[in-house]
């Protein structure tokens, strides 16, 4: 998926976030415990901010958050920092500097992928929140079960060891695609492609449903799980911490 089809996301599923919370604001969001449809759209609209920041500054704003109005009404905060975000994406180029917490990429075409599967997982709480959700566009799903796990589940773990992982292997396919995830006590290893054909479990489905199962967004009944219940327990655990 290329940097202009990643800021295309970005620019509709913002929009359609910004609808579903216009009038909504109260009402509270079952995918993000304790926070309401205000503190979801609050908290997007300060991400878009920091990526901003980290790009205008070339490095990580520090100290960060700044302290914002209190009384500045969310949806409006949001439309404001939506249409400053996608400004910077139009003016930069997928190679333009940026800070970024991933050390291999210090690139705007990071903040590009990262803010269309922030917007894209927000949206579908918010819409979850106040009715039916929307899936995911199953391009953008399959990319984003990719971003999960290379860039976020796979590697060190010795901070938060676990002596149940002992390389168990889980195999996790979607559109057409297939990551072999390897737990062991204190690292995570993601083969992309791999077969696992000796894994202990397995996930599939369709690929929005795969990509909110592994964000914690879609019950166990959506993705289909197969095999050893501990290793998806394992598997679970381990993805509750890459993505708090």
């Amino acid at each position: 998926m290329d940097y202009a089809t990643f800021v295309d996301h970005v620019r509709h599923d913002g929009r359609r976030l910004a609808a579903a919370a216009s009038g909504n604001l109260s009402i509270e969001v079952p995918a993000c415990p304790g926070w309401t449809v205000s503190d979801v759209v609050s908290h997007v609209a300060e991400v878009y901010e920091h990526k901003i920041v980290c790009t205008e500054l070339g490095h990580a704003p520090d100290p960060w958050p700044p302290t914002w109005h209190a009384d500045r009404d969310p949806v409006e905060w949001l439309a404001d920092a939506h249409g400053r975000l996608l400004r910077m994406f139009e003016a930069s180029g997928p190679e333009t500097p940026s800070a970024t917490w991933w050390p291999p990429d210090q690139t705007v075409g990071f903040w590009a992928r990262r803010m269309a599967h922030e917007t894209a997982v927000h949206r579908v709480d918010v819409e979850a929140a106040i009715g039916t959700p929307t899936p995911v566009d199953a391009d953008l799903a399959v990319d984003g079960v990719d971003e999960i796990l290379v860039i976020m589940l796979e590697g060190d773990w010795s901070d938060d060891a676990d002596a149940d992982a002992a390389g168990q292997r889980v195999t996790i396919s979607t559109g057409g695609r297939t990551w072999c995830v390897t737990l062991r006590r204190e690292s995570v290893e993601v083969t992309p492609g791999g077969a696992g054909a000796d894994a202990a479990a397995s996930i599939a489905g369709d690929p929005s449903d795969v990509l909110l199962w592994l964000w914690g967004r879609a019950p166990d009944a959506r993705a289909l799980r197969s095999g050893d219940e501990v290793a998806l327990r394992l598997l679970r655990s381990r993805l509750v911490l890459a993505t708090q």
